[in-house]
């Protein structure tokens, strides 16, 4: 593979003209013997004097603060000084509010410098961690190699992950493990392609694409919103003739758009992250960065055509929505979460694996979560894989969307042991979107004319709509209006219906 060096990766990435260094001098105070002749020859070959560069630059005129590694000076290893520039830089960005981008290929620790060395790492994760916690975007780049400390720390904090194709990545060099152990690692486990498939990296891009990439995450994280309500209103329709069990089947139609479609239609900007893809461990699950008109958010959104057998809804994909709400948490975006589900996943598998656990920690994380909150059913809505996506501010249904305790035919095993009365269960569950309005549990009912098989981009862009008009009215209340409202729109159902306020 051919590895760039480090001015070669900012000159294909960054704006030209952009790069501003930041670094100062370096003061090397811990080499000794054979040691310093390593520095000297470093220095030489590379032309810089330390095995890192910070400074900002722009991408398509957006400014970033920018972390780099150059694996010619001692592969990249991070010593005592390296560790003091990242940590400067960190800071810095912070100060000036700067999204963050990494882009480290390191073999770690520097050796040289022992123990010393080695709790760099501290020091720049907590530089990391103070910068994620003031809601600034941190974006990071695995390039070929990055192992040991770097990966182990503040290569793997992103927001965002993206790795470069055939990037050795991983803890423990391939190298090392069999001077170690006396046999080859595993061939293939430590590969981007590898950990993008086992939901440790987002996306797999080349350095010539990486700009692109970048422009576009930038776009959805550091926008703005206009908040402007002209044209915008929420559907208030309900349709108390059609029966339950006609709007389970309209729900169940191959046709019937999922959230997929919906994005497709009517997102103007998005990037699809980890667990998106049919070779991911949770494709029942779509976790995107998502921009809706110029409302950027974090969509959690389940995937109707994934869900099937033991890729069904389970405790990965929760494992993976709990990411989407600390995303949305750490980087003070709206969350959407669009609930599209036959029932979760009942097997030994979820069970051993936490399903109910999961559920539980989802419902308690979204009632606390301080930034806006929209759920949308847009199909089925069965059991607890519904409901653990369900707390929000605003909630809305499509007309043929559905909620319910357990799937039709499940509710009938219970009460009847057959599946033959599932009609009669739906009837007298009030499952149906009229119902839910009537009941004080949604805010709003988006139309199908007559149902959203029947015309998916107009339904796909009514919904679009729907779902900016109510991220505008959520946003526009503080965070301590949000919580009130939300725990006290949950507390007031099963009193008397009345109509849900917006």
């Amino acid at each position: 593979m051919n590895r760039l060096t480090a001015h070669e990766l900012i000159d294909l990435t960054f704006d030209p003209d952009s790069w501003e260094s930041w670094d100062s001098s370096v003061r090397q105070s811990m080499a000794r013997g054979a040691y310093t002749d390593e520095l000297a020859a470093a220095r030489e070959r590379t032309g810089l004097d330390e095995s890192v560069m910070t400074g900002s630059a722009t991408v398509r005129g957006r400014r970033v603060a920018v972390l780099i590694c150059e694996f010619g000076f001692l592969a990249g290893s991070i010593g005592v000084a390296a560790g003091g520039r990242l940590v400067d830089a960190i800071e810095r960005a912070t100060r000036e509010a700067l999204p963050l981008v990494a882009l480290p290929v390191s073999g770690g620790t520097r050796m040289q410098e022992g123990t010393t060395a080695f709790l760099q790492m501290v020091k720049i994760t907590a530089a990391v961690t103070a910068h994620k916690e003031a809601h600034l975007p941190y974006l990071v780049y695995l390039r070929n190699p990055t192992t040991g400390g770097v990966f182990a720390s503040w290569g793997s904090l992103g927001h965002v992950t993206i790795a470069e194709p055939g990037a050795l990545i991983g803890f423990l060099g391939p190298r090392v493990y069999k001077t170690l152990y006396g046999v080859a690692f595993p061939p293939g486990v430590q590969t981007a392609e590898n950990l993008h498939a086992h939901g440790l990296v987002d996306a797999v891009c080349s350095p010539d694409k990486l700009a692109e990439t970048l422009d576009v995450l930038l776009r959805v994280l550091t926008s703005r919103p206009t908040l402007d309500e002209r044209g915008l209103a929420l559907p208030n329709v309900s349709d108390p003739a059609t029966p339950a069990w006609e709007t389970v089947l309209a729900s169940r139609r191959s046709g019937r758009p999922g959230v997929r479609e919906l994005l497709g239609r009517s997102a103007s900007d998005m990037v699809l992250l980890n667990g998106t893809g049919q070779s991911q461990q949770s494709p029942a699950l779509i976790l995107a960065l998502v921009r809706f008109g110029d409302i950027s958010c974090v969509l959690l959104g389940q995937d109707r055509r994934a869900q099937t057998g033991q890729q069904s809804f389970g405790p990965a994909s929760l494992r993976q929505a709990r990411r989407g709400i600390n995303l949305a948490r750490e980087l003070d975006l709206p969350l959407v979460t669009v609930i599209d589900t036959p029932g979760a996943n009942l097997s030994r598998e979820a069970e051993e694996g936490g399903l109910s656990n999961q559920i539980a920690k989802c419902l308690a994380e979204l009632l606390a979560l301080r930034t806006p909150t929209v759920s949308l059913l847009l199909g089925q809505g069965a059991g607890g894989g519904a409901l653990a996506l369900l707390p929000a501010d605003r909630i809305l249904a499509a007309q043929h969307s559905w909620l319910s305790p357990l799937p039709p035919e499940g509710a009938s095993a219970i009460i009847y042991r057959d599946i033959v009365h599932a009609p009669e269960m739906v009837s007298a569950q009030n499952i149906r979107s009229a119902d839910l309005l009537a009941d004080g549990i949604v805010h709003a009912v988006i139309p199908e004319y007559p149902d959203a098989a029947d015309e998916p981009d107009q339904f796909c862009e009514r919904v679009g709509q729907s779902l900016r008009a109510a991220l505008v009215s959520s946003l526009r209340e503080t965070s301590e209006q949000r919580l009130s409202g939300r725990l006290t729109h949950f507390s007031r159902i099963g009193e008397s219906p009345v109509a849900v306020p917006m």
